[in-house]
């Protein structure tokens, strides 16, 4: 789940998204001087936003878009309630969360899910997350990797109290091990560093996100009340967002070094990064909505969510999956398909 931006993006850090546009709504006549701003950080499945910036694709829809970076991730909702942003773009466990306790906020498209680009690293001696009982781990205790920490564990027979939880950044996770733990959680590129690290005898992945597809879902979502009366606006960013898909399937050359500049990082850095994140294209958004047995849907990766969140305390109990998303304009674009 995605921490400190500006930190994140000058250590080549990236992670995922994408967007759908509304027949419902066109023509999009979004005021050609509105200003919109995103809150995001720096994660490789939000790509086509970075691009869609670039190269002034939304202005062309009436909107002007502008990406503001989080240090701390949790300070995004208390940004939206103040008005200083007017959406996020996040984690599926932030909107659960916030839902959860009383929040209106609702997805409005489904971005990216992490598909082993969040892993937990520990010791070699260390062969799987049964043995970190009693260990130190280091994790940043408010990103999606608490929850793929938290769910790990529980899948092992484990929980959180069964283990020494060290509070950490994601870059300072490499800093944690270096300095004893046992083992530590984050993501791309910080993985692929701490892999190359030669002290302690190195270390190895223990468990990654591609072992709970969909737990860390990446999703677009504002304010009910945003929702409400802004339907046009939300339109035009979510053409804007397609026509930037469009072009990094077109164009990946040069989507990547867009990349890459926003990153201050290489062009294979980020390619490396983009294999370990899974863009959700058009043609399965709608999914992410209905019920279904697999985690690409937003009924089966919430309940996972939420039994996680309930048993760490952080909510009492799981929200109505139906109260957290608004599918109007997802379903729109199928239909007009």
């Amino acid at each position: 789940m995605r921490q400190l931006w500006t930190a994140l993006r000058n250590a080549g850090l990236a992670c995922s998204i994408a967007l759908v546009g509304v027949s419902s709504f066109q023509p999009t006549t979004a005021h050609a001087e509105e200003q919109v701003s995103l809150a995001t950080v720096a994660w490789i499945g939000y790509a086509p936003f970075y691009i869609a910036v670039e190269k002034n694709m939304f202005e062309k829809y009436g909107v002007k878009v502008a990406l503001k970076d989080f240090e701390d991730p949790a300070l995004i909702p208390a940004a939206l309630q103040s008005g200083g942003i007017q959406g996020a773009m996040y984690t599926y466990d932030q909107v659960i969360n916030l839902v959860a306790n009383g929040n209106a906020f609702n997805v409005v498209m489904p971005i990216d899910y992490s598909n082993g680009a969040d892993a937990v690293v520990a010791l070699k001696s260390i062969k799987s997350m049964a043995d970190l009982k009693g260990k130190k781990v280091a994790y940043p205790f408010a990103t999606c990797d608490n929850l793929l920490v938290a769910y790990g564990l529980q899948k092992s027979g484990l929980t959180e109290a069964d283990i020494e939880g060290l509070d950490t950044t994601p870059e300072n996770v490499a800093g944690a091990l270096v300095g004893g733990a046992a083992a530590g959680a984050t993501y791309e590129p910080n993985i692929s560093k701490i892999l190359k690290l030669d002290v302690n005898g190195g270390y190895h992945t223990i468990y990654t996100s591609a072992s709970a597809p969909g737990l860390i879902t990446d999703v677009l979502y504002f304010s009910k009340d945003y929702i409400s009366k802004n339907p046009k606006t939300i339109d035009s960013i979510i053409k804007g967002y397609i026509d930037g898909m469009t072009f990094m399937k077109e164009h990946p050359d040069e989507a990547y070094a867009i990349v890459a500049k926003y990153f201050s990082t290489t062009v294979d850095d980020v390619k490396e990064q983009a294999k370990g994140a899974y863009n959700i294209p058009v043609s399965e958004m709608a999914g992410y909505f209905t019920p279904h047995d697999d985690a690409k849907s937003l009924f089966t990766s919430g309940k996972l969510i939420a039994d996680v969140l309930v048993k760490r305390g952080q909510i009492k109990a799981e929200p109505k999956i139906e109260d957290t998303f608004d599918a109007k304009f997802v379903s729109a674009l199928v239909a007009a398909k």
